[in-house]
Formats: C-alpha cells, structure tokens, sequence
C-alpha cells in the first residue's frame, strides 16, 4: 500500500512515506511524525488513514538536517529526537508541511493535517500559518503560539494523564482557541495513540479519538 517518494520543500529535499487508498481518494491527509520519525508506527497510522480513503503523505521531518532516521523510544533515541527536533525548528517543519500539501492539492484534494507529539504541534501551526484543518494529538509544544489565531478547522486531543501537558495548559488551548474541538482523555498518558509501545498504549481511548479524527477529516477533508 505504501511507498517512499520525495518532496521538494523549501527545506530541501525530503522524503515521505506516501499510502493510497485502493480506491480513488475521497481526500487527503498530511501525517506528522513524533521526534522518533517515520517509523513502523507512523506509516502504519498513514496507512490507517489509506484504509479510510485517505490519500496519506508522512513526510520526513528530520530530512533537512539528517536523512533516514529511525528512532527508538529508549532514554536514546528520546535524546537525539529531541536533539533533531530542535535542530530543525517549527519553521522549516512547516515549510515541509506547505510542500507536501500543495501536492496533495495539486491532485485536485481537500487536505488536512494530523500530528502527533511534537507533529501535533507542527499541525497546529500548519493550520494558523497554512490555513490546513488539522487535528493535534499530544502537541506538548504548542502553548507559546497559542495567540495565533485558527485559520481553519482544528481538534486537539489530550491524555488527562500527560505529564507534558499539565491541566493549565489544556485550560489554555480551550482559552485562547475558542472555536477548537478539545478533547481530554481521563486515564491516558502521552502517546496513548501508539499502537507499537504498549508501556503508552491507551487502546479504548485511542479508539475514541480516531473515531472523532475520522469525523472530522469526513467533514474538512473528504
């Protein structure tokens, strides 16, 4: 179902983990990485997206500083994720974003964005900046841009249980992005849609929240 192409981004150039649908798309969806990359999980979440009819593209993020990367979700690969993602920063992920949603539009597509982690974060700055309907899961990042305003649809999802996204933050998205879905999740951690790590793994809840991001992508996006 899916294959690796290459955009070319003002970033330079990337790869992206590419899922078609079996049949013609009904829409299409930019899927953004965690700090870990491309990994098993998130072409598998693109090819979930496939199985719903999605045309989905997950670039790689990391590509402008370092290509190919592969992280696991040990105290290491925690530690250079981190590293890459700063080395990055939110611009040039953004710019990737811009790539890889022109050309999904060029194919003549409604498209939305999914992010999880920090590509949750990245999500919601493809919509105050791109002006995409996106859908942020566990964006631990995004609180210092909260004042920018919404410039399409957007749905956040949070575990209740992340340390990383403490109670006052969450007040603050509902606060500051007043037309935003928000939805919390009692008893899920960070990552609770990580299907490949059981230790964050929260099964009911990460079915809950993909049955309202499919919603959502049937309503901004197919």
């Amino acid at each position: 179902m899916g294959d690796w192409i290459q955009l070319d981004t003002a970033a330079g150039p990337v790869r992206a983990w590419r899922a078609s649908p079996r049949a013609p798309a009904r829409g299409a969806v930019v899927v953004l990485q965690e700090i870990f990359g491309v990994n098993p999980h998130i072409r598998s979440v693109a090819d979930g997206f496939a199985d719903e009819g999605y045309l989905a593209l997950a670039p790689a993020l990391f590509d402008p500083v370092e290509a190919g990367v592969e992280l696991g979700y040990d105290q290491a690969g925690t530690e250079r994720g981190v590293a890459l993602r700063n080395a990055v920063g939110f611009e040039r992920a953004v710019q990737v974003v811009d790539a890889a949603a022109t050309l999904l539009h060029r194919g003549g597509l409604r498209v939305a964005v999914v992010g999880y982690c920090w590509g949750g974060s990245v999500a919601f700055l493809a919509n105050t900046r791109l002006g995409l309907p996106a859908v942020s899961y566990y964006g631990a990042r995004t609180t210092p841009f909260l004042d920018e305003a919404a410039r399409a649809p957007m749905l956040f999802h949070f575990g209740a249980d992340d340390a990383s996204i403490p109670a006052e933050a969450i007040a603050l998205h509902r606060e500051r992005q007043p037309s935003a879905q928000v939805h919390v999740y009692a008893g899920a951690g960070h990552a609770f849609n990580r299907q490949t790590d059981p230790a964050h793994h929260d099964p009911g809840n990460a079915a809950l929240a993909r049955t309202r991001t499919l919603a959502f992508l049937a309503e901004h996006a197919a």
